[in-house]
């Protein structure tokens, strides 16, 4: 596991440091308490991949759908208001998870049961108003 410490006014550098972490996996799992800053890290992973479309929390349609300036598509969900896991079949999140294309997900915990064995876990913590602890770890198996 790494763990990353950085202050709001670091966030291009924190999302490196998740880049690199990273490596080849294209599933991410974003953990953290509401407000931690899921979707602002998001955004500055986006920023950092050159994604072109405005990026925001899909919090009602579920899942959005990126591309950059390269033709790469991202997606990033949001389970957050999914009361039923099994809704996440419905749109077909097996058919976006082997896609090959990175697949960003917040509230993950709410389709675990769904994930793939292989994914890259980002715990983000709150330490201040200012300060947030990244833990990055591949997760080989999750069942």
């Amino acid at each position: 596991m790494i763990q990353f410490t950085y202050e709001l006014n670091q966030l291009d550098n924190a999302a490196q440091a998740v880049i690199e972490a990273a490596s080849n996996e294209k599933v991410w799992v974003f953990q953290g308490d509401m407000g931690a800053g899921k979707t602002t890290l998001i955004k500055a992973l986006s920023k950092a991949f050159s994604v072109t479309d405005q990026v925001s929390s899909p919090t009602f349609g579920i899942v959005n759908h990126y591309e950059n300036q390269s033709g790469e598509i991202f997606y990033h969900f949001d389970f957050y208001r999914m009361d039923d896991p099994t809704e996440a079949l419905d749109i077909g999140i097996e058919e976006y998870f082997y896609s090959g294309n990175y697949c960003w997900l917040e509230w993950a915990e709410k389709i675990v049961a769904f994930l793939p064995e292989k994914f890259f876990l980002i715990r983000i913590s709150s330490d201040s108003e200012t300060k947030r602890t990244l833990n990055l770890q591949h997760i080989e198996d999750a069942s």
